[in-house]
């Protein structure tokens, strides 16, 4: 018979050997989520992000998504660079108003990839200590409630920005799951050490979290610059500043992202300069530089029109500082005739902020 108390402890270190910060395990209720959610729905939270409701039950019943499923072995990975310095959110709170910030966990490369042939080694390892069972491996990439999880498990606690929150790590870290069928022993929740603080609510730029521990996902800049398709509306634009992808606010002034920890891998690792890249560069990127240069960048999946439509809200709210700059203003006059109606109309409202439309 097997030893799941020797196996469990035998799982985490495998996922330390496999790169894993800390590996937890729970069972798979989570029926105290389910009105919370279905009231963030009804709420019209999720914007136009249509995949959040179109999975039904499954999102908080995980052995409706995978049938057979007990146990949830959930990992944490961070993503800090290497080379990161111990002063890192002074540096990102001081970019200057020409340079385009992209949100850290999006500067290496892709994590989707990089975690889910981890977990698929995990799986295969346990595999080789018991035979086979049934498992299946998420990242950020199907209906799993992931905070949710990782928080039952033990990882750590939901701060107020709904980010996972860890004494020893901060936020900066990519949460992964294997859905297995073997009843190990389930590790234990923590209790939230958020305390009264509201640092995450009070900076947040849009103030999309409406609440403690609640997010307007319309209002969020990471919606508004990576999910939303359309146009960004007119009364956020201002507010998004030069950050052309993601937004990382509520994680930098959060007191506990003093402990993030550096990531062990290369992989995490800034790409192209992506740290300190001037608007004006990215913006004069073609169609064909932004797909070879963001090869293997979650970056990639917004797609060129998206990007320039990120990029020429950046270069509008530069007026601020830089107002009629004569480069900004060329470069955005160089993309008024540019194919897609969005990005003209973007590229009007940039040109708008300069005082100068032709």
């Amino acid at each position: 018979m097997t030893d799941y108390v020797q196996l469990a402890r035998e799982i985490k270190q495998i996922g330390k050997a496999l790169g894993f910060a800390d590996i937890r395990i729970t069972d798979v209720d989570l029926s105290q989520h389910e009105a919370e959610y279905h009231a963030w729905i009804a709420a019209g939270f999720h914007g136009e992000m249509d995949y959040m409701q179109s999975h039904g039950s499954k999102r908080y019943r995980p052995d409706e998504l995978v049938p057979g499923t007990v146990r949830v072995i959930t990992a944490r990975m961070d993503y800090l660079p290497r080379d990161a310095q111990a002063h890192w959110r002074e540096l990102e709170k001081s970019h200057a108003p020409d340079v385009a910030v992209i949100s850290v966990y999006a500067r290496g490369r892709d994590y989707h990839k990089i975690l889910r042939q981890r977990l698929q080694n995990l799986a295969e390892k346990i595999a080789e200590h018991i035979g086979p069972f049934g498992y299946r491996a998420f990242t950020d990439s199907a209906p799993v409630m992931e905070v949710a999880l990782a928080e039952k498990a033990g990882l750590g606690w939901r701060g107020k920005h709904t980010l996972l929150l860890n004494r020893e790590a901060g936020s900066m870290f990519f949460l992964g799951e294997v859905f297995v069928d073997i009843p190990l022993p389930i590790d234990v929740a923590i209790e939230s050490h958020c305390g009264q603080c509201s640092a995450c609510l009070d900076v947040c730029p849009t103030q999309a979290i409406v609440a403690p521990y609640q997010v307007d996902a319309r209002r969020c800049i990471s919606y508004l610059t990576i999910e939303l398709q359309t146009s960004i509306p007119l009364q956020l634009r201002a507010l998004i500043g030069n950050r052309i992808y993601g937004c990382d606010d509520c994680q930098l002034f959060c007191p506990w992202n003093k402990f993030a920890q550096n990531s062990e891998l290369p992989d995490f690792d800034v790409r192209h300069g992506l740290d300190q890249s001037k608007m004006l560069s990215l913006f004069a990127w073609t169609e064909a530089q932004f797909l070879r240069n963001l090869e293997g960048s979650a970056i990639r999946r917004i797609g060129y029109e998206r990007w320039l439509r990120n990029l020429a809200v950046g270069l509008g709210n530069a007026a601020v500082t830089m107002k009629a700059d004569s480069s900004i203003v060329a470069a955005l006059q160089a993309r008024l005739a540019y194919p897609s109606e969005m990005v003209r109309e973007h590229v009007i409202w940039a040109l708008e902020q300069h005082g100068a439309l032709p």
